[in-house]
């Protein structure tokens, strides 16, 4: 299934996406799209719906973030390969992990603001793990039962921040830099995880193209090794790594603008497409 919210902020409405990608109305099933219902009882009342049986949705409305009840935005640093040559740093001997403040979460076509002092605003695309059920102390095996799904997330980063001291969150968790969406994709059409190629480009040309086969750390691992220290709750969600390409691994460094077009793609999870403008506190 894939699931999202669609709307203006504030006012979205629960949908579903049937398979010729049309946006159907959730509204009259569920209030809303949180932790209750992509549990696996949640889910499974869903998936009983025929997605043709529910109203069409006209237009093309704002998808916001797809689902609500996000407790722990949770991310893994220099997590491929591909990516840790391309900053010239060694492969990390366990995952990476930050925070994101979840004032950051917009939605997957909302701006992005580029914050005030900011001079080295970045991207990265990323594979969001959506949690379904609780996991504490989990290993590897069972890590992936409980995911209730995916969905592309765009780790905004600002490189002059994060590199101030050896704490990353002041360079990755300002308002608007943490788009997710527009849909969360479940398990069942997501097979593997590890086989998804990846593209972000600005300005209509690709700056990162990769497949989640070159992480470092692979999603369960990840999972485990997070919930070793930390009890992921329904509705959590963690933001994987990304490939190589990012603006600061450019020689010379390229950085995003006021006015720059992101589009973000993760095969078999929809799209993403964020303009950057000025911070204005009007």
């Amino acid at each position: 299934m894939k699931l999202c919210r669609y709307g203006k902020p504030g006012y979205e409405k629960p949908g579903m996406i049937d398979d010729e990608g049309k946006l159907r109305d959730l509204s009259k099933i569920v209030d809303n799209i949180g932790p209750n219902e992509i549990s696996p009882r949640g889910l499974k009342m869903l998936t009983r719906l025929k997605p043709e049986s529910l109203p069409l949705v006209n237009g093309a409305p704002r998808y916001g973030v797809p689902y609500v009840g996000i407790g722990k935005f949770v991310a893994i640093g220099l997590n491929y390969s591909d990516h840790a040559k391309e900053a010239g740093l060694p492969i990390p001997p366990e995952p990476i992990v930050f925070m994101k403040a979840t004032t950051c979460i917009s939605g997957p076509s909302d701006d992005v603001i580029q914050p005030r002092n900011s001079t080295k605003l970045d991207w990265e695309v990323e594979l969001g793990v959506v949690i379904g059920t609780t996991a504490r102390y989990v290993d590897e095996e069972s890590a992936l039962n409980h995911v209730a799904g995916y969905c592309i997330v765009n780790d905004v980063s600002e490189r002059s921040f994060q590199m101030a001291t050896s704490q990353w969150d002041k360079g990755k968790g300002f308002d608007s830099a943490g788009p997710i969406g527009p849909w969360l994709v479940t398990t069942d059409e997501v097979r593997d995880p590890q086989t998804l190629d990846m593209k972000l480009e600005v300005n209509g040309k690709t700056m990162q193209s990769g497949n989640t086969r070159t992480m470092v750390f692979n999603v369960a691992k990840i999972i485990s090794h997070v919930s070793q220290y930390m009890t992921l709750l329904p509705g959590d969600i963690i933001a994987t790594g990304t490939p190589p390409g990012v603006g600061l691994g450019m020689r010379p460094p390229v950085f995003l603008k006021p006015g720059d077009v992101m589009r973000l793609t993760i095969a078999g999870l929809g799209e993403q497409k964020q303009r950057v403008v000025a911070y204005s506190a009007s």
